[in-house]
């Protein structure tokens, strides 16, 4: 993939993100217009900032974590669509591991871009379909019997995708894995904790499998 095309790859991307930025703030901005009600700043303040400190260390480490798994084109289109950690990431890794290619490489590159964009098609028709039918189906989903099914959604899907990943390096995954099944039940609330856990095991996955190489266990 030539230097010209990543060049013209990133100025679209970021004119996309900046595009989708200002789509976001419309709404808002155009409810406040129509209905001539602003938020004042004394309540707008207070709860701006407690979503950011949360959000913005989160969406900044993911930046990190996932824009070398997804590559250069996919991240800008993953980002701008959004449910990185539920579909687009785990899509991506899914094409590429089903295709053979390696992550980093220009091949990886286009699947993953072709696999995040099909994966946005796919989530807006489903969404559309499901605002259509939501009234009918509303028993059913809300049923008790299919309760435990929607509450078990993203372990079910990274569980699934983890498996492939974890058999191949097991010697690498064991040590994260242990940490993070004594840190989650132990530490109360940490569910939440879930964005940021992700690269402290990216970190600790580096470090053994430095450590790991270096004693001549795995190549």
């Amino acid at each position: 993939m030539n230097r010209s095309y990543q060049d013209q790859l990133h100025i679209e991307g970021r004119f996309w993100m900046l595009g989708a930025l200002l789509l976001f703030l419309s709404a808002p901005i155009i409810l406040s217009l129509g209905t001539g009600v602003w938020p004042t700043w004394q309540h707008f303040l207070p709860g701006f900032f407690a979503t950011a400190v949360i959000f913005w260390p989160v969406t900044t480490i993911e930046v990190f974590t996932f824009s070398p798994m997804l590559g250069s084109g996919s991240t800008y289109l993953a980002f701008v669509t959004g449910n990185l950690t539920s579909l687009k990431v785990p899509a991506a890794l899914n094409a590429q591991d089903a295709l053979g290619v390696e992550k980093g490489t220009d091949e990886g590159d286009v699947i993953s871009t072709l696999a995040v964009a099909s994966s946005s098609i796919i989530t807006t028709l489903i969404i559309f379909i499901g605002a259509l039918l939501i009234i009918p189906l509303s028993p059913l989903l809300e049923s008790p019997a299919l309760k435990p099914a929607f509450d078990n959604i993203i372990p079910a899907l990274f569980g699934a995708l983890g498996i492939v990943y974890i058999a191949k390096r097991i010697k690498i995954a064991v040590i994260p894995l242990l940490v993070m099944l004594i840190f989650f039940p132990l530490v109360p609330g940490s569910g939440g904790l879930v964005g940021i856990m992700v690269p402290v095991g990216v970190v600790i996955s580096i470090i053994i499998a430095r450590i790991l190489y270096k004693k001549g266990l795995i190549s």
